[in-house]
């Protein structure tokens, strides 16, 4: 039962209430700490940083786990975990020593013993994010502060993937005694999903407080945290689907952050409090041709495709569909990664294209089965998109037949009979460029060597993607390895199966006390940088 107050008592203290908490009338008080409210449409499908595979997974296992490295705003490779390191030459052994004072929220230290633990169950847990530790051999610890990863070849991008998000290091004593398993059985018998949708088991400056699917995500302050100690008591994910109401929020002042603002919604916050800033991304959205595909009535030849490339307007189709804020590329890397800058854009030339078709035999046009993911991503309405695409590509002759459709019917599409033209997105899972040969180049066993059809149609397969790959992996020197990733790049450029259309700028919309937020290629947003007086 509460008190009751005359209503003189209940004035002087709700006076001396304020001046407790809000420090009014005392010189040097301080305000109350205030929770930072993040509107974002979450993608969270896990909150287990071994089974996550989102955008939303990204910040929350950098905030919550930590990396034995991590990425600066340059994307240099710095200390965390791990205080310092070094490989041997032929970059096959990477010894890590950690930091004494490192632990977990739980007050424990952080051992050689998590680290193999936790990189062993990512490995072993067969999720979507287990390709980063796939290249594992072992990993030891000779000493109580060391730990010695192998790999079984040479990988000159070993340290940038272990600054991924999902390779954070969980307190392997307290998920073990909550069902999660590191062996060889993980992917069929670990029991922790639902544990880690409660509770988190790591070292980071932020500790899981609450999570209600397609609702809100709530972190609060280790207040046990080894390191600088974050000025944000707590951090609030809001569920907020589209880019007009989050903008609506930040205005009102409800929320102080809106993560993805496109630039017309943008407009909307000029003349108001709101920052709003436009910074490149490594985000990129491209189409992609199947000459393999059943459907597929045509010979898709490589000057077939070439053709098709050219008679889009890419200028143009940036400005329609991003107001310009975006930049196109030539190879499927995005700009700023090893290997991706430099290369020429096709360049828009109709006339040719249709000089092109006619020398193929196809003067008199054709069809295309155009299947793509009913989607708004990075600010790109891929509606918008393909009906752009579809109006240059009926000047040369070349007919779309347009499908959207949801993305797990796009994903089974690609997959099966796969699609005679495409389009889609991809956002990187560290900061390296052999994920792009991985997914993007046509040496046999990759992506899109399956999803272009390479089974019934030979000729596209290229080896000499994944031959560059190898030897940039195991370059001696970073020059070395960008000059071969940039062969690599241009044969991908060369093969005319991936085209890409547009990097789009992200759109950076914060309230005015808002400081320290920027786009990070490891962790998406870092938590731990941003404060709000």
């Amino acid at each position: 039962m509460k008190p009751r107050f005359s209503t003189p008592r209940v004035a002087v203290l709700s006076l001396a209430l304020l001046t407790a908490v809000f420090g009014l009338g005392v010189p040097g008080a301080q305000a109350q700490e205030k929770p930072l409210v993040i509107a974002r449409d979450m993608d969270v499908n896990a909150l287990d940083p071994h089974r996550a595979w989102c955008d939303t997974c990204q910040i929350y296992n950098a905030a919550v786990y930590e990396q034995l490295v991590t990425l600066d705003k340059d994307n240099k490779v710095q200390p965390l975990l791990a205080e310092s390191w070094t490989s041997n030459p032929e970059q096959t052994e990477f010894t890590f020593k950690l930091n004494p004072a490192a632990k977990f929220s739980d007050g424990s230290p952080v051992e050689p013993k998590d680290v193999k633990w936790s990189f062993e169950r990512l490995k072993n847990i067969k999720g979507n994010a287990s390709f980063l530790a796939d290249p594992i051999v072992s990993v030891d610890s000779p000493d109580a502060q060391t730990v010695v990863v192998k790999l079984a070849s040479p990988n000159s991008e070993f340290l940038n993937q272990a600054a991924a998000g999902f390779l954070g290091v969980i307190n392997s004593d307290v998920a073990a005694a909550n069902g999660a398993l590191a062996d060889e059985t993980a992917a069929e018998k670990d029991t922790s999903e639902t544990w880690f949708l409660s509770h988190s088991a790591g070292s980071g400056p932020f500790v899981l407080a609450a999570y209600e699917p397609n609702a809100e995500l709530r972190l609060k302050r280790s207040d046990t945290y080894w390191g600088t100690k974050p000025a944000l008591p707590e951090v609030i994910f809001q569920q907020v689907k589209d880019a007009v109401s989050q903008a609506q929020m930040l205005q009102s002042g409800s929320v102080d952050i809106a993560m993805q603002i496109d630039p017309e919604t943008a407009k909307s916050l000029e003349g108001s409090s709101a920052i709003v800033e436009r910074v490149p991304s490594y985000n990129f959205v491209y189409i992609a041709l199947s000459p393999g595909a059943k459907a597929t009535t045509i010979d898709m030849t490589p000057e077939v495709r070439e053709a098709i490339s050219i008679a889009i307007d890419r200028a143009s189709l940036i400005d329609f569909t991003l107001g310009g804020a975006g930049r196109p590329l030539a190879a499927p890397i995005p700009l700023g990664f090893p290997g991706g800058d430099g290369h020429a854009i096709p360049e828009y030339n109709p006339e040719k294209a249709r000089e092109m078709l006619a020398a193929a035999g196809l003067g008199d046009g054709f069809t295309l089965q155009t299947i793509y993911p009913d989607l708004n991503v990075y600010g790109v309405d891929f509606n918008l998109m393909m009906q752009k695409i579809q109006q240059d590509l009926s000047k040369v002759g070349v007919t779309l037949e347009l499908q959207p459709v949801p993305f797990a019917n796009w994903r089974e599409a690609a997959n099966g009979d796969h699609i005679p033209l495409t389009a889609v997105f991809f956002a990187p899972d560290f900061f390296g460029t052999s994920q792009y040969i991985d997914v993007f180049g046509m040496q046999e066993g990759s992506v899109w060597a399956k999803r272009a059809g390479g089974e019934n149609a030979a000729a596209i397969v290229n080896p000499r993607p994944g031959e560059l790959k190898t030897q940039a992996l195991a370059a001696p020197t970073a020059e070395a390895a960008e000059a071969l990733w940039a062969e690599a790049a241009q044969e991908m450029i060369n093969n005319r199966i991936i085209i890409p259309m547009v990097s789009p700028d992200l759109i950076l919309a914060y309230g005015p006390n808002i400081k320290g937020v920027r786009y990070s290629a490891c962790c998406n947003l870092p938590l731990a940088e941003i404060t709000n007086n």
